[in-house]
């Protein structure tokens, strides 16, 4: 094990995992890992591209996906670098303070998806509760405002989580137990104290992840609420219907991320698969199934999108 000559004994580089128990396999696990990357990229991408060429889309909801779809562009890439070595190349050093950056941005990125989420949840209470104003209501300086306010709320939120690791001495080894870099993983190689860390780190998830997940939950019982007093089913389905994919964004997100703080806080396993695959779950699930449930479930997405292709194969004819 090599440190720096740091009296805070910081180690040089770090150690990243795979799967445990699969070690002989991972060059073919490469191969679904690359076609997952590649849809969450070319997916997210698309959609960015057709909301911003296509005018009928430029509207409250699609504006938030958008923003949705560059968050997870955004987290894919933080994870590509490691991932990608550690699977394909067999390659799992990391430098230590390139894994702080990579924690860094995995969390913020996180924090600014949670934050978009529940943008998107108050986006679909104010159109069903009160239609006639959507637009008076969700103007573009506000979106814009409320796009800029995710973006600080991440980085200020985290900013502060390298620098509490970089001030720790680092002595109970250099493995990790993903192949990247999380805060709560790199803390418990740290031998000092790490109790302000579990606090910061307790009250972040509090502050930004459980916060947003109660307003969430309080604005789909209010839209529950108003749905139930139309008076025809059909405009009730209706309703429901512009909802659906939402609901599933935010369940494909949050559940795994709750069950990931809970294993890392209270859980002891003799195999740690269960734990790589929340993990896992975590950062590649939602990048590759947002753009996929979005493009299947709303009409005008996938209409702009065969459209788009239309209109490119028409000029390559």
């Amino acid at each position: 094990m090599e440190f720096t000559n740091s009296s805070k004994f910081q180690p040089l580089s770090l150690l990243l995992a795979g799967i445990p128990g699969l070690e002989a396999v991972q060059i073919w696990l490469s191969i679904p890992l690359c076609m997952m990357y590649l849809i969450a990229l070319l997916g997210n991408c698309t959609i960015l591209c057709v909301i911003k060429t296509t005018s009928t889309l430029h509207e409250p909801q699609y504006i938030f996906l958008s923003m949705l779809a560059s968050t997870d562009v955004g987290l894919s890439l933080s994870t590509l670098p490691t991932v990608l070595n550690v699977f394909i190349l067999n390659h799992r050093e990391v430098e230590f303070h390139s894994c702080l950056t990579q924690m860094f941005f995995i969390h913020t990125f996180s924090s600014m998806e949670s934050a978009i989420l529940l943008a998107m949840a108050f986006d679909r209470f104010v159109a069903i509760r009160n239609p006639l104003h959507y637009t008076v209501v969700l103007t573009p300086p506000r979106i814009t405002g409320m796009g800029f306010a995710a973006v600080v709320r991440g980085v200020v939120l985290m900013a502060p989580l390298p620098i509490l690791l970089k001030r720790l001495p680092f002595c109970k080894g250099v493995i990790l137990s993903h192949c990247y870099c999380y805060h709560p993983d790199v803390m418990k190689l740290a031998c000092g104290p790490v109790r302000a860390n579990i606090i910061y780190g307790l009250s972040l998830v509090l502050c930004s992840f459980g916060i947003d997940s109660v307003f969430i939950v309080i604005s789909y019982i209010l839209i529950l609420k108003t749905v139930l007093s139309i008076a025809s089913g059909d405009g009730q389905l209706k309703a429901l219907n512009t909802c659906v994919s939402h609901i599933f964004t935010v369940f494909i997100f949050y559940v795994p991320l709750i069950m990931l703080a809970l294993i890392h806080r209270f859980g002891t396993f003799k195999s740690p698969i269960l734990h790589v695959t929340m993990a896992n779950l975590f950062l590649f699930l939602t990048p590759v199934l947002n753009p996929l449930v979005y493009s299947l479930k709303t009409k005008q997405i996938r209409s702009a999108v065969g459209k788009v292709f239309k209109r490119r194969e028409d000029l390559l004819k």
